[in-house]
């Protein structure tokens, strides 16, 4: 579906005007009643604090819905009406009450191109275009997404004719895409940013990431161009922040250079003249060979440590539960602004937030409430610029997310929406004729 959004920024009220004549893959209208059931039932990410700024959800007529806040939050159009959150996501009320939570995790229906129509834990999902869609009949009649681990497996089914999208192809496979006629690389850049996080390590006294001379020798010891060309041939942005430069309130920064002497020299200064042994670097198996080039870099510096690829689902737990040692490799792929990034990953009670600074915990609560656009951008400006300062991050890049499409398609879809990754919007997806 698609809102038309009636509001004055950071008041009070928004009022919400459904598209009319909407309907749901079972036929059942689309109406006001399935927003505001939606809204209470939301429990995904950021919804606590969703729903405590919200003092009421009124229906005012069939189609539309208005929120009533407690105070007025410049964010909450960020917060609610963009992917920053799922809390948008519209289920069909009478539906979800017949079949129960349960019943419609089995066989969700909701308003979109494709309709569900199976689905293999772990292995596959597999949907069927929906020809009442509002927008459009889809060209592609059937769509299946498979989960398949390995990239070497994903290039081969592209070569087969398995599949006709690959995503997540970097380093020697994505060299053979390029080398390969009857492929087609497609890389994109959107709002995922990849860095290193000290832990808890940079706020620990015997520590050396303590120091923020050695932190600084991490960042200089880091060649990202060379780790760039290897693993995403290029395409990936450097960057010396945590916020991606296409958010709103964003402050760009370009990363410290690479400077190998330079960081051996503030080693010294710092009083490690032989370098130390930093432990481990906790990263999820998909982004090992960045971290191995990464680890490699420090300890040809002196920053002796070892890679720890964890199981993904396990590595995500440790960040928010804080149980992870040394470094760790953090990234966000999450939509919104600089402060939806930064409440998450800077300020102190942030879900994934490594970060303990009482004086950036207050900036980032009085940009929170502030209604002038331009004194917030400088209250946010003010938390990048000191971040980058105290060297509190490694940062890597902007990603460049490298995808592949085979022989049969015309339309991939990838890079038809701004920041978006990945293919869509689905219904524009073509194969050739």
């Amino acid at each position: 579906m698609r809102w038309q959004l009636c509001t004055g920024l950071g008041g009070r009220n928004h009022r919400n005007t459904q598209r009319q004549g909407v309907r749901f893959h079972n036929g059942d209208a689309f109406t006001a009643e399935d927003v505001k059931f939606s809204f209470e039932r939301y429990k995904g990410s950021g919804a606590t604090d969703l729903k405590q700024r919200v003092q009421a959800l009124e229906i005012v007529n069939p189609h539309q819905v208005r929120f009533h806040l407690h105070a007025p939050w410049p964010d909450f159009l960020t917060f609610y009406a963009t992917p920053a959150t799922g809390a948008a996501w519209i289920v069909p009320k009478n539906y979800v009450e017949k079949v129960g939570d349960e019943g419609f995790k089995n066989q969700p229906i909701g308003l979109g191109p494709y309709r569900f129509v199976s689905h293999q834990p772990g292995i596959e999902v597999v949907f069927e275009a929906y020809p009442e869609y509002w927008r459009k009949m889809p060209h592609v009649k059937r769509l299946v997404m498979k989960g398949v681990p390995e990239p070497t497996t994903r290039l081969a089914m592209l070569k087969r004719q398995e599949a006709d999208v690959a995503y997540g192809v970097y380093g020697a496979v994505a060299e053979e895409i390029q080398r390969d006629p009857t492929l087609k690389l497609q890389p994109a850049v959107g709002q995922t940013i990849q860095w290193a996080v000290f832990t808890y390590e940079q706020y620990a006294a015997k520590s050396p990431w303590a120091d923020k001379r050695v932190r600084l020798a991490a960042n200089h010891a880091i060649n990202r161009q060379a780790i760039n060309e290897a693993e995403t041939l290029g395409y990936s942005v450097l960057t010396g922040s945590i916020v991606p430069r296409a958010l709103e309130y964003a402050l760009p920064l370009e990363p410290y250079a690479y400077d190998p002497q330079k960081a051996k020299q503030l080693l010294t200064e710092a009083g490690y003249p032989r370098g130390f042994d930093m432990g481990e670097y906790s990263v999820d198996p998909v982004y090992t060979g960045v971290v191995e080039a990464i680890v490699n870099d420090l300890a040809s510096v002196g920053i002796r440590g070892r890679v720890r690829p964890m199981e993904r689902a396990a590595f995500i737990a440790a960040h928010k539960e804080h149980t992870l040692k040394h470094l760790a490799h953090q990234g966000s792929g999450a939509f919104g602004n600089a402060a939806t990034r930064l409440g998450a990953f800077v300020y102190s009670k942030g879900e994934n937030s490594w970060i303990k600074d009482p004086e950036l915990d207050a900036w980032y609560a009085q940009q929170a409430v502030e209604r002038d656009r331009t004194k917030r951008q400088a209250l946010l400006h003010q938390i990048q610029q000191k971040l980058y300062d105290d060297v509190r991050f490694l940062p890597i890049w902007e990603l460049g997310f490298l995808s592949a499409a085979g022989p049969r398609v015309a339309v991939s879809g990838i890079g038809l929406i701004r920041l978006h990754l990945y293919s869509a919007p689905f219904e524009d997806v073509q194969v050739k004729a």
